[in-house]
């Protein structure tokens, strides 16, 4: 376990493991699954969401049946690390919606994206809007074949 999460007990780490496989549940629902009354529920749900370890409840979309097939992994490199060019870049790229992961990361490459859309035409149009406002140094492209685990919940 993690030293940080040392600061939560047992019960709020099942209160979030809860969460994470169904946050449609009823408060009475996750009091009776974590073995706490409704009122002690309410109350640690409480701490949790103050201290930013609970940040809302979103629902999982299955993208397939919505027909956002294409999944990519977009590799960038730049020569540019000024403050100014980073912000201007960060901006860009959370302006499309398609790019749903976003991380500065170490190695050979600088950033990653994911990018989730239709078909390649559709990616090819996120491709074409990423590099329009930005100079990279080079973008590389590794496209999923499938997707054997999406969505994880963290290891509580």
């Amino acid at each position: 376990m993690i030293d940080d999460m040392a600061q939560y007990d047992e019960l709020d780490l099942k209160l979030l493991r809860q969460l994470q496989l169904d946050s449609t549940l009823s408060q009475r629902e996750l009091a009776d699954r974590v073995g706490l009354s409704q009122n002690a529920c309410w109350r640690r749900l409480r701490a949790l969401t103050e201290a930013g370890i609970l940040k809302g409840a979103s629902a999982r979309v299955d993208r397939e049946k919505l027909g956002l097939r294409l999944v990519v992994f977009v590799m960038l490199r730049t020569r540019h690390h000024s403050a100014e060019w980073l912000q201007v870049f960060r901006r860009h790229v959370l302006t499309i919606s398609e790019v749903v992961d976003f991380h500065r990361i170490g190695g050979d490459y600088d950033y990653q994206l994911k990018v989730v859309t239709e078909d390649m035409a559709s990616f090819d149009k996120v491709y074409q809007r990423l590099i329009e406002k930005v100079e990279l140094d080079s973008v590389t492209s590794y496209f999923a074949m499938e997707a054997i685990a999406e969505g994880r919940p963290l290891p509580l």
